[in-house]
Order: structure tokens, then sequence, then C-alpha cells
């Protein structure tokens, strides 16, 4: 019995002299579970270097696309489509840097296991040098997270991660160009609107938009600004087959909305919106077809010309002025800047905080409506200068009944303003202070 622990012992040592000299004699054998802490490059290929893709879809229509002389890409396949040159580049940019999660085998014969002799996904890339690559996927892993590929041509099969799956399996529909209005909007120069029987007609001088159309008015052009990224935004929403046809269908019932017109050097391009019950539908004249749009666009597009009309009195906007001069009656207001400094008409520094709180004041002179009439004798005249001298703004103001009209230079608009805001400005002007200086 005293022998049992000695010899218990010696075979345990005996096996771990055996095991020792069989790791030192053997190499591991080339099996998945050895691979799988290594995760080879799969494919890389730069999305800039790319010249031609084809897409094989098992039991769907190939799409393809090619970068044209201008570098931008244009759809070949199934039909000839202008491309979304974002969603073509995302999705030639999973080829970039195709690692895979682990090498399966290194040298396969039998591609059949993987789906691989059959495959759901065949991607043709071809560069500038004309040099070609095929990349092909097969059935999902076992545990589905995963999805078995391989390069045409080279022996070695390897999962990479399911995600890739979902940015290779494109349609011709996923990387068309869905753009109703294909201009761009910095480049758009003038915009025609037809809603509710009305015209309205803006043109654009740099950043500044102008009403020219029913008459020359000055425009809000924050708001003809959201007008033109509605229209410049607008997208077509596509569905099936049978999608198309009710969508044709039901943009012949539809209620006319409205039609816009966006002219640039490149031409003018129309957009006709309409209505069916709660949903809204467009045809272009830059694409081919109807199509269901998001329903945002239509009351984008149902505007008044109030709507785009500029209330304010003065086109300061985030401008810090010049120079500001009040006439208020037997009262009068001089305020010159130099720097960040502010000087009244008698050389005497002000006080800042003051001189801001009149500017906002001065901001703050918009029409609540315009009327056709009521402006009689000017009590307040006001002159703003700002962009470094180059703006030049002139207004006067009457009063008219328990309200105040205004009228800018050379304007024939009437802007009717609150009391509260005359009642503002004016003790704002009376609370001018110089700049106090410290006792020493």
């Amino acid at each position: 019995m005293k022998l049992r622990g000695p010899i218990v012992a010696g075979i345990i040592l005996a096996g771990l002299i055996g095991a020792l000299y069989w790791s030192n004699h053997h190499k591991p054998a080339d099996t998945t579970e050895a691979s799988a802490a290594v995760s080879p490059k799969v494919l890389a290929v730069r999305e800039a270097d790319i010249s031609k893709f084809d897409l094989k879809k098992n039991g769907a229509e190939q799409v393809g696309g090619e970068r044209t002389s201008a570098g931008q890409w244009h759809i070949t396949s199934p039909t000839s489509l202008p491309a979304d040159q974002s969603a073509v580049s995302s999705f030639l940019g999973t080829f970039s840097n195709l690692n895979s999660e682990r090498l399966v085998e290194e040298k396969a014969v039998n591609l059949a296991p993987y789906g691989l002799n059959t495959p759901k996904l065949e991607v043709d890339l071809t560069e500038k040098d004309n040099k070609t690559q095929k990349l092909l996927l097969g059935d999902d892993t076992p545990a589905g997270n995963g999805i078995f590929a391989k390069l045409d041509g080279d022996p070695p099969v390897f999962t990479v991660p399911g995600f890739h799956k979902t940015s290779i399996d494109k349609s011709a529909n996923d990387l068309r160009d869905k753009r109703l209005l294909t201009v761009d909007s910095d480049k758009i120069s003038q915009v025609e609107l037809v809603v509710k029987k009305q015209e309205i007609a803006f043109g654009r001088n740099k950043d500044e938009w102008q009403i020219i159309k029913p008459k020359p008015l000055r425009a809000d052009s924050n708001a003809v600004d959201e007008l033109v990224r509605a229209l410049t935004d607008a997208r077509m929403e596509i569905g099936s087959s049978d999608d198309e046809k009710k969508t044709v269908s039901a943009f012949s019932l539809a209620k006319p909305v409205a039609t816009a017109k966006v002219t640039a050097e490149s031409g003018t391009q129309e957009l006709q919106v309409r209505k069916n019950k709660d949903n809204y539908y467009a045809k272009s004249s830059a694409v081919e077809g109807i199509y269901k749009v998001q329903n945002t666009l239509g009351p984008a597009l149902d505007k008044k010309l109030e709507d785009f009309r500029n209330k304010k009195l003065f086109d300061l906007g985030s401008d810090y002025p010049n120079k500001i001069e009040i006439r208020d009656g037997s009262k009068t207001y001089f305020l010159t800047r130099s720097g960040e400094d502010w000087w009244s008409g008698s050389a005497k520094k002000m006080d800042t905080a003051s001189v801001d709180d009149l500017i906002e004041k001065l901001r703050d002179l918009a029409a609540s409506k315009f009327v056709d009439s009521g402006f009689a004798v000017a009590l307040i005249d006001l002159t703003v200068t700002s962009s470094d001298g180059k703006r030049v703004e002139k207004a006067a103001i009457s009063k008219a009944g328990d309200n105040y009209v205004a009228k800018r230079e050379n304007d024939s608009t009437i802007y009717q303003l609150d009391s509260k805001t005359i009642d503002d400005l004016r003790k704002s002007a009376e609370n001018l202070n110089p700049t106090t200086v410290p006792a020493k």
C-alpha cells in the first residue's frame, strides 16, 4: 500500500516527459483552431484605384458601374442610371481593407461545403491598370455571424464578418442617384414657385436672395434657402414594380400642391408635387418617372408670398454696425465705432453694454405685417452703417393709430411695427451712457 504514491508519481512524470518529447518533435497540424488566431487580409483595393465594378447576385440582376473620365461613377447595368457618388464610394470602401475573421482552409478543393461553388455574391473589381480581382461570398457560417469568402483563383477559404454582406449586397436602386433635382444648391441662381395660384420668383445675388416676382421685394434669405434645401433634398422613394404602377395612378389622381423650377448655368429643372390622401408624389424634368416622396416636401413648398418676405427693417443680421444715427424730434444720437470702442458725436467714449443694447433694439425692428398706407409725418429717422461702411440703410418711422409704421429709403414697402418695439428703442437710446472712468 505504501508503494502507491511513488508509482502514481512516476506515471505522471513519464506522461509529462512524453508530452514534452512529442511537442518538440511534431509541428501542429493546419487546423481551423490553429489558424483562428490569425486574421489574414482577404482583399485590399483602394476605392480611388477602382475604375469598374460588377456585382452578380444569385437569382438577381447584375449591377455594374464605371467611373467616367470626369471621375464620377455611373451605373451601367441593369440599365444606365446616374449614381449616388457617396453610396458607391461607401460600397467600394468595403474592399479597401477587407479582413477575415479566420482562415478556414488553406488549400480548399471542395467549395460546396462553404457555398462557394455557386456563390451568393460575386464582385468583380477592375483597377485603373486593368488588373481584376473577383471576390466570392458563399453561405453563412453555422453560428450565423459570419460568411464564407474567398478570392477567385486563390485556394484559401476564409470567414468574414456578416455585416460585410450587408455592405456588399446592393441593388441598382441602392446605388443610384435618388435626387429628383440634380443641380447643386449653391449653383442655383433663380427659383420659381407656383403655389395656390401664386407665381413667386427669386433671384440670387451672391449669398442674398431677392423676390423678383410678382414685384421686386426684399426677401428673407433664410426662408428662401430653406425652400432651396427642400427642393435639392427631395428624394425618390423606390419600391417594387407593382408599387411603381400604384404611384403613377396615385399621381394622376392627386391634387397639385406646387410646381417649382430651379435655374443654374447648366439649365432649368422643374419639379411637380402633388398630394393624394396623406401621401406626396413628384415628377421631375431631370429624372424619368413618377415617385413617392417624403411627406415633408409638400408643406415645405406650400407657402405664401408673405412667408418669404424680409420683415426686418434693417439687414444687420449678425453684422456689427460701424455707425448709428438716430433723430427723434429734438433728440439726436450719433455713435461711431473704432475697433471695439464706441464714441459719441461729442467724442465721448461710450459704455459698450448700453450701445449693444441699442443695437439689439434696432435688430428687433420688424414688421408685424405689411400695410398699404398709414405713413404720414416721420417722427424718427434712423441711419445704420455696417459692413465696414459698405452698407448704409436709412429708415423713417411714423405714428399710425396705436402702432407705428416705417419705410426704408427708396422702398415703397410700409412696415407696421408694434408700439412696444419703438418704446424699447427710445428707452435704450435714452440710456446710452459714457464709459465711467474708475476713480484713482
